[in-house]
């Protein structure tokens, strides 16, 4: 069994420890006197806009509502422009399963049939979070649908490839009425 060691190891450093007088000379990191520099501001412009004297801090305030429009914005877009990105990978993929009826191929054209259509109908749950903070997001709604679309209409057309939808004449004949004959004659009509 393995003794343990009669030392302690402390890491804090205290003032009898060399090193401590350089180490609380020296400047602080990058960055931190311009965080405390600004979070010094915002207390001030915080307060000031509490009492109203303060012009600046209106005009802070509408700066920072438009920087969070627009991260908003780019937010709804990136979302929008989602399903972009899964158009190319699941076209690859239904070219890659074939045109021949096996479980992968069914499974992949499901997926390109229902993803879209899901995507669709949950919109709201997807672009709520950014409704709720009053952000414009109808351009993006409207690229997310079209996206869904051509999403919906590749997995329809591998659908038609593999002959699952009624495209043809030929799938419809089961439909046709036959009318049946009341006469039988072996004379042809003149």
């Amino acid at each position: 069994m393995p003794r343990k060691p009669d030392y302690k190891i402390d890491l804090n450093l205290k003032e009898e420890n060399d090193g401590y007088h350089l180490i609380a000379t020296a400047p602080g990191p990058l960055g931190r006197k311009n965080l405390a520099h600004q979070e010094k501001q915002m207390l001030a412009s915080g307060s000031a806009g509490a009492d109203g004297n303060s012009t600046s801090a209106m005009a802070a305030s509408s700066q920072q509502q438009k920087a969070l429009q627009s991260k908003l914005q780019s937010k709804a877009m990136s979302v929008a422009t989602k399903p972009g990105q899964q158009i190319l990978m699941n076209a690859f993929m239904l070219w890659m399963s074939g045109k021949t009826l096996n479980i992968f191929s069914i499974s992949v054209t499901s997926q390109a049939i229902l993803g879209p259509i899901n995507s669709i109908l949950s919109l709201d749950k997807t672009f709520g979070p950014m409704q709720d903070q009053n952000a414009d997001v109808s351009i993006p709604k409207l690229i997310f649908v079209a996206l869904n679309m051509v999403w919906l209409g590749i997995g329809l057309y591998k659908m038609t490839s593999m002959r699952l939808l009624p495209t043809t004449s030929a799938d419809w004949t089961g439909s046709i009425v036959w009318k049946d004959m009341m006469e039988i004659t072996s004379i042809p009509p003149t």
